[in-house]
């Protein structure tokens, strides 16, 4: 069974920010989908089990933006 989560991202400009989140957020265990929303800011996260917050938020940290609360 599947965990979808939906986050807001602040920072993201670009296609290339797009791509920078969708691989950061990918990378993090258990991760199958992310789908990032440019105009909104909406990052939504499919993965195998809920995701601890922290974990997005580091990744996205590590993309170089910051995950609203």
């Amino acid at each position: 069974m599947s965990s979808t989560a939906t986050y807001t991202v602040t920072g993201m400009t670009c296609g290339h920010c797009v791509n920078s989140v969708k691989e950061e957020v990918g990378q993090v265990a258990g991760v199958r989908e992310v789908d990032v929303d440019l105009a909104t800011g909406r990052v939504t996260v499919t993965s195998d089990a809920p995701l601890d917050v922290a974990q997005v938020r580091a990744a996205v940290e590590e993309a170089g933006y910051e995950l609203k609360a």
